[in-house]
């Protein structure tokens, strides 16, 4: 007998009534639909598909958000929420604390909030069919008062012009707080007020960068606009040089000697801090000694001195297109720690027995002193490695074949392949770029990574893995988690377009697998690079963390940094870790570094930023002496505000803005990846190939402007 109407009806009201107890009770807890039904006890379909319009009809009159896809909690604003501020494009929004929709705040409701302050607003009763509205009510904590920008200087007036991507409003500068500095110069300017009713911020000099458009003053700016620091205390270089480099023959008998091991470095010809070193013997059992030697910095960086405190602050070496802003003094990275031919050097070593099939047999963690015997720059090992032929080339044929099988067994286990081309500029003695070209990884750079993955994964799984019963020890993993569900279906629909299949969903095997198999179809196609990208978008990214879920990217259960301390802080954690419970000591404070983690964690995304500025910056540059030039490219980005095109020949990018398109309305259609125009349905998509002529290049900007042909 069917049920009637009322009945269906006054079901439905029981069970909303029972889902808004359940959201009231557990106001912190998070639900799916199937977890709802299940403790309603509702197992029929039509009850579930019940639950599923009851939600909806829940999260649409804000009763409840949605904070992952298909996952609700109880909607507890009620009216004013805390979040930060993110800009895109010339839009704010305000990213909820607690997750759930950005919501939009207009320029006029921003009340001097900038981008990524963290803010009070409040959130505005929601209109059915449009996104979320708020206001700023407080700014409750500042994400920087310092900008970069150019001084523009009248008689009476000065301002600092800042890049309104980041500050709208131009910064007004007392005549008497200029410092020296004088109109068009490039300067750094703190914020010292900001009345509620002024239009722009007022704020002080606080250095002179140098002449807009000189080499230094650009690099000095990128570096400055991130935070970054552009010089090194001259207390700190004079702290190093007090620094006793040489070797006593007590601290070699606490060490094993190595002085004798056939040694070698391998890095960029550029290279001045060389803080690996390979070491390679036959054992009389036919086995393979293999030794990855790290420069043993902690000896000489002692816990909060003032090197460890201000290595510790940047957290990171600094790589801009031109130069390396080193994370430790000169006379460390570069002299005492560097492991140079010739010179005895005291390291933190991983020695391996390795098996023909370079299987590890045993394996010892332990403070070495050796000796290099040799510095190769890639190319030189990699000529030994295609021809044959050269200094030390059984030793670097031998660490070759071991490489290839250890890639090879990391491939089977699921590791994915990215190994993007590099952009690279020959320039000239005073910065501008003369021509562009791209560094690709050969079997030389591939054989050192091998090398250093597998100790950096060994010291890793010998303090994170233990023993049935015993307590794991606090320490620093770098993790990888699996890619988001979401982004993954969003990236295979949009690769069909190109006829190409990808698995989304079983093992991690299986996708990583997958996505392997999508790389080296791709390879030497016109949207290698776009697809390439948009893969590492579809991908978490690595961090420090004390929590270990694994490297999903490398496919290991263990990792860490180990083998890079003159260039990366966590590295010198690991380091002192390692030591202090080779001592026996108790398990470090776990709150404490996980701090130190994050702080890591965030510095070097920074790095990476500025690095990715000072690429974009030469890039412009190097096309400003391209102007009214034709190029073939394809669609790299699509936004309310124009679409991007990346250059086939050179990799760069520039803008074509929206109102360069036609006379027509152009809507985003982000799930996929292109714009549509309302009245003429002309479409816009990522990938497509276009013919551009640039138009412009603003320096300042770091931006190119290009228009179709």
């Amino acid at each position: 007998m069917k049920k009637s109407k009322r009945e269906k009806s006054f079901k439905t009201k029981e069970i909303q009534g029972q889902l808004q107890s359940i959201f009231n009770n557990n106001p912190q807890k998070t639900y799916n639909y199937k977890q709802l039904a299940s403790e309603l006890g509702l197992k029929k379909t039509s009850d579930r598909q019940r639950v599923i319009e009851l939600l909806n009809n829940l999260h649409d009159v804000e009763f409840i958000m949605e904070t992952e896809r298909g996952k609700y909690k109880l909607n507890s604003r009620r009216g004013f929420i805390t979040g930060t501020i993110e800009r895109e494009g010339v839009k704010n929004y305000l990213r909820p604390d607690d997750g759930g929709d950005l919501i939009f705040i207009p320029e006029s409701k921003m009340h001097h909030a900038l981008n990524h302050d963290k803010v009070k607003a409040f959130l505005y009763a929601r209109r059915k069919g449009f996104a979320p509205e708020g206001e700023v009510i407080e700014v409750t904590e500042r994400s920087r008062d310092t900008f970069v920008g150019v001084l523009s200087i009248t008689k009476y007036t000065a301002f600092l012009v800042v890049n309104n991507k980041i500050l709208t409003n131009d910064i007004f500068i007392p005549m008497d707080k200029l410092k020296g500095g004088k109109d068009g110069q490039k300067a750094i300017v703190k914020i010292i007020e900001w009345p509620a009713k002024a239009k722009n911020p007022v704020g002080e000099v606080i250095d002179i960068l140098g002449d807009s458009g000189e080499n230094n003053t650009e690099m000095h700016a990128i570096l400055a606009e991130f935070g970054l620091p552009y010089t090194y205390p001259e207390e700190i270089d004079k702290y190093a040089e007090k620094i006793e480099p040489g070797i006593t023959k007590d601290e070699v008998k606490r060490r094993v000697d190595m002085r004798n091991v056939p040694t070698f470095t391998i890095d960029p010809k550029d290279a001045k801090d060389f803080d690996d070193a390979l070491s390679i013997r036959k054992l009389k059992d036919g086995t393979w000694e293999v030794g990855v030697h790290i420069a043993d910095v902690t000896h000489y960086v002692k816990p909060n001195d003032i090197i460890d405190k201000e290595a510790f602050s940047r957290a990171t070496s600094v790589y801009l297109v031109d130069r390396t802003i080193p994370m430790l003094p000169e006379r460390l990275s570069n002299f005492i720690c560097s492991l140079r031919p010739d010179e005895e050097k005291l390291c933190y070593s991983v020695i391996f027995n390795l098996d023909e099939n370079a299987q590890v047999l045993k394996y010892n963690i332990a403070h070495t002193v050796i000796k290099s015997d040799r510095r190769f720059t890639y190319e030189d090992a990699q000529s030994v490695i295609e021809t044959g032929e050269g200094d030390m080339k059984e030793k670097i044929l031998k660490l070759n074949e071991l490489a290839k099988k250890l890639r090879a067994e990391r491939f089977k286990n699921g590791a994915i392949a990215f190994d993007r081309e590099e952009v690279r500029f020959e320039i000239d003695e005073k910065g501008k770029p003369l021509s562009v070209y791209f560094k690709t990884q050969k079997e030389a750079n591939n054989l050192v990574e091998e090398f250093m993955l597998l100790a950096n994964k060994t010291v890793a799984t010998h303090i994170g893995k233990t023993k049935k019963g015993q307590k794991t020890k606090t320490f620093v993993y770098r993790i990888h988690d699996v890619p988001n569900p979401d982004k993954m279906e969003n990236f295979s629909q949009f690769i069909r377009k190109f006829g190409y299949k990808l698995k989304t969903t079983g093992k991690n095997s299986e996708v990583s697998g997958a996505i392997n198999h999508l790389l080296d179809d791709i390879q030497g196609k016109k949207e290698q690079n776009l697809i390439e990208t948009l893969a590492i978008r579809s991908m978490a990214k690595a961090i420090y963390s004390t929590e270990n879920i694994g490297h999903y990217g490398l496919a290991f259960e263990y990792y860490t940094h180990f083998t890079s301390p003159i260039r990366r802080f966590p590295d010198m954690m690991v380091h002192r870790l390692l030591d202090r419970y080779a001592a026996e000591q108790r398990s470090a404070n776990a709150s404490e570094t996980e701090d130190q983690c994050q702080h890591c964690s965030e510095m070097e995304q920074l790095a990476a930023n500025a690095e990715r500025a000072s690429i974009k910056y030469k890039q412009v540059e190097y096309m400003k002496d391209h102007l009214g030039k034709v190029f073939d490219g394809v669609i790299s980005g699509v936004t309310e505000w124009g679409i991007y095109v990346e250059l086939t020949e050179n990799k760069c990018e520039g803008m074509i803005p929206i109102r360069e398109l036609g006379n027509d309305y152009y809507s985003l259609d982000e799930k996929n990846y292109c714009i549509v125009g309302q009245r003429s349905g002309k479409k816009y998509s990522l990938g497509d190939p276009l013919t551009v002529r640039v138009v412009k290049a603003n320096l300042d900007k770091k931006q190119l402007d290009f228009e179709i042909v």
